[in-house]
Protein backbone atom coordinates (compact mmCIF):
# COMPACT_ATOMS: atom_id res chain seq x y z
CA UNK A 1 0.00 0.00 0.00
CA UNK A 2 1.28 3.51 -1.06
CA UNK A 3 1.53 5.39 2.01
CA UNK A 4 -1.73 8.36 2.51
CA UNK A 5 -1.19 11.90 2.61
CA UNK A 6 -4.14 13.99 3.87
CA UNK A 7 -3.63 17.22 1.86
CA UNK A 8 -4.96 19.42 4.37
CA UNK A 9 -4.40 21.33 8.01
CA UNK A 10 -8.22 20.72 8.93
CA UNK A 11 -7.98 19.23 12.52
CA UNK A 12 -11.63 17.94 11.89
CA UNK A 13 -10.61 16.53 8.20
CA UNK A 14 -7.68 15.04 10.48
CA UNK A 15 -10.04 13.67 13.21
CA UNK A 16 -12.42 11.89 10.37
CA UNK A 17 -9.47 10.26 8.59
CA UNK A 18 -7.80 8.85 11.84
CA UNK A 19 -11.59 7.43 12.08
CA UNK A 20 -10.25 4.72 9.34
CA UNK A 21 -7.48 3.56 11.75
CA UNK A 22 -4.73 3.58 8.82
CA UNK A 23 -1.60 5.39 9.50
CA UNK A 24 -1.51 8.91 7.61
CA UNK A 25 0.63 12.09 7.29
CA UNK A 26 -0.88 15.54 7.12
CA UNK A 27 0.61 18.48 4.64
CA UNK A 28 -1.10 21.84 3.93
CA UNK A 29 -1.07 22.05 0.15
CA UNK A 30 -0.42 26.19 -0.63
CA UNK A 31 -2.82 26.83 -3.38
CA UNK A 32 -5.34 30.10 -4.26
CA UNK A 33 -8.48 29.15 -3.74
CA UNK A 34 -10.14 31.85 -5.15
CA UNK A 35 -13.65 31.28 -7.25
CA UNK A 36 -13.02 31.45 -10.90
CA UNK A 37 -15.71 33.64 -12.59
CA UNK A 38 -18.99 31.87 -13.25
CA UNK A 39 -17.93 28.74 -11.16
CA UNK A 40 -20.84 26.62 -9.31
CA UNK A 41 -20.08 25.82 -5.92
CA UNK A 42 -19.75 22.15 -7.15
CA UNK A 43 -16.85 22.71 -9.68
CA UNK A 44 -15.18 25.09 -7.09
CA UNK A 45 -14.89 22.41 -4.38
CA UNK A 46 -14.07 19.96 -7.09
CA UNK A 47 -11.18 22.27 -8.73
CA UNK A 48 -9.56 22.95 -4.95
CA UNK A 49 -9.97 19.29 -3.72
CA UNK A 50 -8.10 18.05 -6.81
CA UNK A 51 -5.80 21.16 -6.65
CA UNK A 52 -4.85 20.69 -3.01
CA UNK A 53 -3.97 16.56 -3.61
CA UNK A 54 -2.07 17.41 -6.94
CA UNK A 55 -0.04 20.34 -5.38
CA UNK A 56 1.23 17.86 -3.00
CA UNK A 57 2.32 15.31 -5.81
CA UNK A 58 6.09 16.23 -6.05
CA UNK A 59 6.90 16.55 -2.57
CA UNK A 60 5.52 12.83 -2.14
CA UNK A 61 5.62 11.37 -5.33
CA UNK A 62 4.72 7.67 -4.23
CA UNK A 63 1.41 8.42 -2.51
CA UNK A 64 -1.82 8.29 -2.13
CA UNK A 65 -3.17 12.03 -1.70
CA UNK A 66 -5.69 12.93 -0.21
CA UNK A 67 -7.76 16.34 -1.74
CA UNK A 68 -11.23 17.75 0.09
CA UNK A 69 -12.66 21.25 0.04
CA UNK A 70 -16.60 22.42 1.08
CA UNK A 71 -18.40 25.08 0.03
CA UNK A 72 -22.07 25.77 2.02
CA UNK A 73 -24.53 27.29 0.30
CA UNK A 74 -27.88 28.53 1.83
CA UNK A 75 -30.04 29.97 -1.06
CA UNK A 76 -27.33 29.70 -3.79
CA UNK A 77 -25.09 32.14 -1.76
CA UNK A 78 -22.11 30.99 -0.02
CA UNK A 79 -21.81 30.76 3.71
CA UNK A 80 -18.38 30.93 5.40
CA UNK A 81 -16.71 30.16 8.23
CA UNK A 82 -18.29 32.91 10.93
CA UNK A 83 -15.04 33.56 12.81
CA UNK A 84 -16.76 35.51 16.11
CA UNK A 85 -19.97 35.38 17.93
CA UNK A 86 -21.96 38.29 15.63
CA UNK A 87 -21.15 36.45 12.48
CA UNK A 88 -22.37 33.13 14.08
CA UNK A 89 -25.85 34.99 14.99
CA UNK A 90 -26.34 36.25 11.75
CA UNK A 91 -25.71 32.87 10.09
CA UNK A 92 -27.59 30.95 12.42
CA UNK A 93 -30.40 33.75 12.20
CA UNK A 94 -30.17 34.05 8.41
CA UNK A 95 -30.65 29.48 8.63
CA UNK A 96 -33.94 29.34 10.55
CA UNK A 97 -36.25 27.31 9.12
CA UNK A 98 -34.23 27.00 6.68
CA UNK A 99 -31.74 24.35 4.18
CA UNK A 100 -28.03 24.82 4.28
CA UNK A 101 -26.49 22.86 1.04
CA UNK A 102 -23.18 21.52 1.92
CA UNK A 103 -20.81 20.64 -1.05
CA UNK A 104 -18.19 18.35 -0.05
CA UNK A 105 -15.24 17.53 -3.08
CA UNK A 106 -13.16 14.65 -2.62
CA UNK A 107 -10.18 13.88 -4.92
CA UNK A 108 -7.46 11.02 -4.25
CA UNK A 109 -4.46 11.14 -6.11
CA UNK A 110 -2.00 8.48 -6.75
CA UNK A 111 1.03 10.23 -7.34
CA UNK A 112 2.88 7.22 -8.73
CA UNK A 113 0.25 6.59 -11.05
CA UNK A 114 -0.50 10.28 -11.85
CA UNK A 115 -4.00 8.96 -11.83
CA UNK A 116 -6.81 10.41 -9.33
CA UNK A 117 -10.34 9.69 -8.51
CA UNK A 118 -13.00 12.53 -7.90
CA UNK A 119 -16.58 13.27 -6.44
CA UNK A 120 -18.38 16.26 -5.24
CA UNK A 121 -21.03 14.72 -2.04
CA UNK A 122 -23.93 17.18 -1.24
CA UNK A 123 -25.29 16.87 2.17
CA UNK A 124 -28.62 19.02 3.09
CA UNK A 125 -29.21 20.02 6.54
CA UNK A 126 -32.28 21.95 7.02
CA UNK A 127 -32.79 23.73 10.74
CA UNK A 128 -35.38 24.09 13.24
CA UNK A 129 -36.65 27.57 13.59
CA UNK A 130 -35.01 28.87 16.22
CA UNK A 131 -35.47 31.86 18.49
CA UNK A 132 -32.95 34.08 19.77
CA UNK A 133 -32.45 32.71 23.16
CA UNK A 134 -31.73 29.20 21.56
CA UNK A 135 -29.45 31.07 19.16
CA UNK A 136 -27.48 32.46 21.60
CA UNK A 137 -27.36 29.71 24.31
CA UNK A 138 -25.94 27.47 21.70
CA UNK A 139 -23.00 29.55 20.87
CA UNK A 140 -22.13 30.28 24.45
CA UNK A 141 -21.95 27.03 24.68
CA UNK A 142 -19.65 25.31 21.76
CA UNK A 143 -18.54 29.01 20.55
CA UNK A 144 -18.64 27.12 16.49
CA UNK A 145 -16.81 29.91 14.97
CA UNK A 146 -14.17 28.12 12.88
CA UNK A 147 -17.26 26.05 11.16
CA UNK A 148 -18.82 27.17 8.17
CA UNK A 149 -22.80 27.42 9.14
CA UNK A 150 -22.24 28.07 12.86
CA UNK A 151 -22.94 24.95 13.67
CA UNK A 152 -20.90 21.57 14.67
CA UNK A 153 -23.42 18.22 13.93
CA UNK A 154 -21.21 15.97 16.03
CA UNK A 155 -21.45 18.68 19.01
CA UNK A 156 -24.40 20.47 20.60
CA UNK A 157 -25.43 22.16 17.01
CA UNK A 158 -27.42 18.72 16.29
CA UNK A 159 -30.51 20.19 18.44
CA UNK A 160 -30.65 22.95 16.10
CA UNK A 161 -31.55 20.42 13.50
CA UNK A 162 -34.73 19.36 12.13
CA UNK A 163 -33.55 17.36 9.49
CA UNK A 164 -30.59 16.07 7.51
CA UNK A 165 -30.37 14.55 3.90
CA UNK A 166 -27.42 12.79 1.81
CA UNK A 167 -25.47 9.80 1.80
CA UNK A 168 -22.48 10.47 3.82
CA UNK A 169 -23.02 12.10 7.38
CA UNK A 170 -19.18 12.51 7.31
CA UNK A 171 -19.19 14.82 4.40
CA UNK A 172 -20.54 17.31 6.40
CA UNK A 173 -17.63 17.97 8.58
CA UNK A 174 -15.72 17.87 5.64
CA UNK A 175 -14.46 14.44 4.28
CA UNK A 176 -16.86 11.85 2.85
CA UNK A 177 -15.11 8.59 4.36
CA UNK A 178 -17.97 6.48 2.72
CA UNK A 179 -16.73 7.82 -0.69
CA UNK A 180 -13.03 7.82 0.58
CA UNK A 181 -13.29 4.10 1.29
CA UNK A 182 -14.27 2.98 -2.27
CA UNK A 183 -11.94 5.05 -3.70
CA UNK A 184 -9.11 3.32 -1.12
CA UNK A 185 -9.94 0.20 -2.46
CA UNK A 186 -10.13 0.55 -6.09
CA UNK A 187 -6.00 1.69 -5.20
CA UNK A 188 -5.72 -1.93 -3.19
CA UNK A 189 -6.17 0.03 0.32
CA UNK A 190 -8.48 -3.02 2.33
CA UNK A 191 -10.37 -1.83 5.56
CA UNK A 192 -12.52 -3.82 7.77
Amino acid sequence: MLPLVLASSSIYRKALLERLQLPFECAAPDIDETAQPFESAASLTERLARSKAEALAERYPAHLIIGSDQVVLLDGEPVSKPLDHAGAVDQLTRSSGRTLTFSTALYLYNSASKQGQGIVEPYHVTFRSLTGDEIERYLRSEQPYDCAGSFKSEGLGITLIERMQGDDPNSLIGLPLIRLRAMLAKEGVQLP
